[in-house]
């Protein structure tokens, strides 16, 4: 059990560190910054990257929602869930810290937001609580489907970190002008713990709609897809 606690930690330590520190240390660095797409980019290539790395000893969640999402298809032990969510989350919050021990080497430093989630004034967009809600509820649930059928017996087995990998990038696509993207508590939790906002204050909505999101998304692909997988 420790080798896979390990794994999720390292995993969401990498995804957190990587995804964040584009966002944190090169989104808008004046000569050649790499703006939404290429933070977007970054967290495609974390996951992806973690999941050929050590995706086969923990499963590569690194991700509370994904976690609960996996549990909720049968495809997940629930006993295993809080200690996964425990390790997801000093991952997550482990490699904030590390982060902003580098960020803040550089003369003039701002913490401000520090890449973390929101809605309202928080919110990159100043999108309403209503639309960061039900966007962060959709995307989870679709990121879960994608997860569950790249994973599926039916789908040739080495490539479903790729599918998994694009599939978030592409989320972060749609939603960094609305919430600066979560789909992930814990992602959501690390950086909050250090952002010089209200960001604190609005971690709630981003456990509860990516945990919603995921249990939705699993129950699609349990009760709608999920036959297809086991004729």
């Amino acid at each position: 059990m420790r080798h896979k606690l390990a794994a999720e930690f390292f995993g969401t330590f990498w995804l957190v560190f990587g995804g964040c520190g584009a966002a944190v240390l090169a989104a808008a660095y004046p000569t050649l910054g790499i703006g939404f797409a290429g933070v977007a980019l970054a967290f495609g290539l974390t996951v992806m990257t973690m999941a050929y790395a050590v995706g086969g000893i923990s499963g590569g969640h690194f991700n509370p929602a994904v976690s609960l999402g996996l549990a909720v298809a049968g495809r997940f032990e629930w006993r295993y869930l809080i200690p996964y969510w425990i390790a997801q989350v000093f991952g997550a919050v482990i490699a904030a810290v590390a982060l902003y021990a580098v960020a803040s080497g550089k003369p003039g430093f701002v913490v401000g937001g520090f890449a973390s989630n929101g809605y309202g004034d928080l919110s990159p967009g100043h999108y309403s609580l209503f639309a960061a809600a039900l966007i962060e509820v959709i995307l989870t649930a679709g990121f879960l489907v994608v997860i569950l059928g790249s994973t599926s017996r039916l789908v040739p087995a080495g490539f479903a970190p790729i599918a998994i990998g694009l599939a978030l990038t592409l989320i972060h696509l749609i939603a960094i002008p609305v919430t600066n993207t979560s789909v992930n508590p814990a992602r959501s939790t690390g950086v909050a713990l250090i952002a010089q906002t209200g960001a604190l204050g609005q971690l709630w909505l981003f456990w509860a709609a990516p945990l919603a999101g995921a249990a939705i998304g699993a129950l699609i692909w349990r009760h709608l897809l999920a036959p297809y997988d086991a004729d």
